[in-house]
């Protein structure tokens, strides 16, 4: 089978490059990465698509091909959109339908082959995969990885802040992709059942999708890459990283202090991610902070400690911690530091779990929660966040693989990971138990044959109207001229109650 990958702010490149430092680099790469090396080493040719961007400072993308050492079955295809600069993906709208998807189209004719399945992934290359089948009849999947309306949700969109909502992140194109995607996919695919009720059955998709109807969805977990982090791997890079990761601790731990067990956080340093309750957790327990250092894992910023005050750092994130470690006095108790890539990220895991260290993610909400399975298999004990996607990936009804934490509760945080600091017996249970379901249940050949399995079981595909009726497509996506863009009237019914919206003046 021939398969095309849809991700216009994909920037794939054989290194990785970039990965978890800045918004448009999140797991959702790490995803269409791994679900297409998979899907290329059962045999299956495929293409990932994504926007060329030829700027000095990203030259990692200028080129037209690329691959992946050693897959020869999956190449990275990067297709002009919109000026050569490198756009953030709120910036992509305009366009994808006048110059990404008629490059798209100009390649494949070029290669004598079209794709028997579109793979979309996110709003923006679910609208791609639209207007592409629109024209072609090639049927895709879209995986929303997440959808506008919970981020909205998350701003606490009112009608105050709605105009500068919609002039930041663009929500009511956002909205549009994704209602237009999951209305005409062949199949949704979400990560966790609470994904495919709960978020697709938002008020601002109504009528879009039925989440009910179980021919439009299937629910596929995400995978961890064992050949990187499973607990027994030991890669090139592990000697050295370990010896970066003593180096850094000796720099930033007081040496009494320097042979407790660690509690690690390593996410993008995003409000979301919610790094300043686990701060708030160790700094309020005094008990914590007896058997445990805390260490805050970064892509880029090797030394933040150094600076006073938060001086000359960027990051609001990163300057609340310091202001919070200045004064609580945490300096000498907790360490931030970089590690570049997966692969030392993997090899980072493996030296704390030598050391009865633990994982911690109290993000206030988590769509899946990839990460803390890749800490998992990699041997760490994991206290994540009980919103959202982990409290199916770290709890089955009968056991629990995890500590599961309210995000917005220090005192819970810290409860939960002095159940497993303090207890030997416990670090152990839940370091065996976590590895065994990853090993088990979450790795990408896994959720390869499960995206397989969902596009065959709907195989061959028919016309959308067999199930539910087409919603059109908005003129703004095919000719996004000045004045033809959707409204803060348009957003405000999609999002709000539609009588209420309607009535209002925007």
């Amino acid at each position: 089978m021939y398969l095309a990958f849809l991700n216009p702010q994909g920037n794939f490149d054989p290194q990785d490059s970039h990965w978890t430092a800045y918004p448009d680099f999140g797991g959702q790469l790490v995803y269409v990465k791994q679900l297409a090396l998979a899907m290329g080493r059962m045999g299956h040719r495929v293409d990932l698509l994504t926007r060329q961007i030829i700027d000095p400072d990203w030259p990692e993308f200028a080129g037209r091909l690329d691959t992946y050492p050693g897959e020869p079955n999956v190449r990275i295809v990067r297709l002009p959109a919109g000026p050569e600069r490198f756009l953030p993906k709120e910036e992509l709208w305009p366009y994808l339908g006048t110059d990404w998807l008629p490059n798209i189209k100009d390649f494949f004719r070029r290669e004598d082959r079209f794709p028997d399945v579109l793979l979309a992934h996110y709003g923006d290359g679910g609208l791609a995969a639209v207007l592409l089948s629109e024209r072609t009849g090639i049927p895709f999947t879209f995986t929303a990885h997440s959808l506008g309306a919970q981020k909205m949700d998350k701003l606490h969109a009112d009608w105050d802040n709605l105009p500068d909502l919609q002039r930041r992140f663009h929500f009511a194109q956002r909205l549009w992709a994704e209602r237009l995607a999951m209305n005409r996919s062949l199949v949704n695919i979400t990560s966790t059942r609470q994904e495919r009720f709960q978020q697709y059955g938002h008020r601002a998709y109504r009528g879009a999708v039925d989440p009910n109807n179980d021919q439009r969805f299937a629910v596929v977990s995400p995978g961890v890459a064992l050949e990187i982090f499973d607990r027994s791997i030991r890669l090139p890079e592990e000697e050295s990283t370990h010896k970066h990761i003593r180096a850094m601790l000796e720099r930033d731990i007081a040496p009494a202090r320097r042979a407790l067990p660690c509690i690690v956080s390593s996410s993008r340093l995003d409000p979301k991610k919610n790094h300043m309750g686990l701060v708030k957790a160790f700094s309020n327990s005094l008990a914590l902070r007896e058997i445990a250092n805390l260490v805050i894992i970064t892509a880029d910023i090797d030394n933040p400690l150094a600076a006073q005050n938060g001086a000359g750092v960027q990051s609001p994130v990163l300057q609340a911690i310091l202001a919070a470690a200045d004064q609580h006095h945490l300096r000498g108790q907790m360490s931030i530091f970089a590690l570049h890539g997966q692969k030392p990220l993997a090899a980072g895991y493996r030296y704390f779990a030598a050391t009865h260290s633990v994982f911690a993610l109290t993000s206030l909400y988590e769509p899946f929660g990839l990460a803390p399975l890749e800490a998992m298999a990699a041997g760490l004990p994991a206290v994540v966040t009980r919103n959202g996607g982990p409290s199916e990936s770290l709890y089955d009804g009968q056991r629990a693989y995890g500590v599961l934490i309210d995000p917005e509760a220090p005192a819970n945080i810290a409860a939960g990971l002095m159940q497993l600091l303090s207890d030997r017996q416990s670090w152990q249970t839940f370091a065996q138990r976590g590895y065994r379901r990853v090993v088990e249940r979450y790795t990408w050949p896994r959720t390869a044959t499960g995206y397989l399995e969902a596009i065959n079981a709907r195989w061959p595909p028919t016309s959308a109207k067999r199930y539910q009726p087409l919603i059109p497509i908005p003129s703004y996506f095919l000719d996004p001229q000045p004045g033809n863009e959707p409204t803060l009237a348009n957003l405000a019914a999609l999002y709000f109650d539609r009588h209420e919206a309607e009535s209002e003046q925007l």
